[in-house]
């Protein structure tokens, strides 16, 4: 038997027992020793209608079992696991869109991240396992997820050296945000945030300048900004209000960048001629990372050029993962809550 952290709800989740899954031919037995507590974990309105649930998809962990038929991994391995891997031959796949895969879309680790051990499916382990260099520990391999996904939100925009950015929310997906912006070489990265221990969080991972919510938004922008708006406006908040500022935040040929969802029945009112007519404007979104972008994000990780350890703000046992979502959904005085399972 093994435990496992049942959510509910935000403010109901119980720590239960199940049987340690048993792996078939092509796959592997995952004992989970760091596992990220997600933004999207705390969405409800994006779950609760399919509670309870074990969630936990941003993981490090070592392999306890192995499959027949599986030779590149071995017993003791440290590795990293993407949870939804692509079929890599539909249309979507051989255009380049693997994240609207519909085989991505249905794949998952058994049963989650929250989870003593996990039991990864013969087609996760073809093309979404990653081994962990020594120089990465399991509390680090729980960002090559979310970096993931931040990366192909970037490469999506089109981001490019020489950029100006700002960065509206600094949550963890915000903060990675600003740094991998930092790395590509944007000219400066604004960061806009109401919470001030995000704010200063965001300084720290190489803000330039941060900025509060409000009216005079734009104009102060431009102060900071040689007198333009942002050629690359990332959304990593579901705030109504920021989804809609953003239009005024972004230059003439400029992007937005969507990254963040809203709640549902939100919709958003959108003027054509203002926003786009004469004015080139781009808006994009993202959703998730391939296996290629897990890859990358692992490369930058160890290779020290995005250093992830300074976002750590918590690191909770199982049996206070009730404390951990708590944390996550208040989103006042954390950034990156890490569990480990088997403490």
């Amino acid at each position: 038997m093994m435990r496992v952290a049942k959510w509910y709800n935000n403010r109901d989740v119980r720590i239960e027992e199940m049987p340690v899954p048993k792996i078939g031919p092509g796959e592997l037995l995952v004992k989970v020793e760091a596992s990220g507590i997600c933004g999207s974990d705390v969405m409800e309105w994006y779950r609760l209608d399919r509670a309870p649930l074990i969630l936990g998809h941003e993981i490090g962990g070592r392999i306890e079992a192995v499959g027949e038929g599986v030779t590149r991994y071995k017993i003791g391995d440290r590795v990293t696991a993407a949870h939804h891997v692509p079929c890599n031959t539909c249309y979507y796949c051989l255009s380049g869109n693997h994240t609207v895969c519909e085989t991505l879309r249905r794949t998952n680790f058994d049963p989650g991240g929250f989870a003593e051990f996990l039991r990864l499916p013969a087609i996760n382990v073809d093309r979404g396992v990653f081994l962990l260099p020594d120089k990465i520990s399991y509390d680090e391999a729980t960002f090559i997820e979310p970096l993931s996904c931040v990366l192909r939100g970037q490469v999506r925009a089109q981001m490019k050296p020489g950029k100006s950015v700002i960065v509206v929310g600094c949550g963890i997906a915000g903060l990675l945000h600003i740094m991998l912006a930092h790395t590509m070489g944007a000219s400066r990265v604004i960061a806009v945030d109401i919470n001030e221990f995000r704010l200063k969080a965001a300084q720290n991972s190489g803000a330039l300048t941060v900025l509060k919510p409000g009216e005079d938004l734009p104009a102060r922008l431009r102060s900071v900004n040689e007198g333009r708006l942002a050629d690359l406006v990332i959304v990593s908040t579901g705030a109504t209000s920021a989804v809609t500022q953003a239009f005024k935040l972004v230059e003439r040929g400029g992007t937005v960048l969507y990254f963040a969802p809203i709640g549902p029945g939100i919709n958003i009112p959108l003027s054509i001629n203002e926003v786009f007519w004469r004015n080139d404007v781009t808006l994009t979104t993202s959703y998730a990372g391939s296996p290629a972008d897990y890859q990358t994000a692992l490369e930058l990780i160890a290779s020290g050029t995005i250093k992830v350890n300074s976002l750590i703000t918590h690191r909770l046992s199982m049996a206070q993962i009730g404390l951990g979502f708590q944390l996550v959904a208040r989103a006042e005085d954390s950034i990156k809550v890490i569990i480990h399972p088997n403490e």
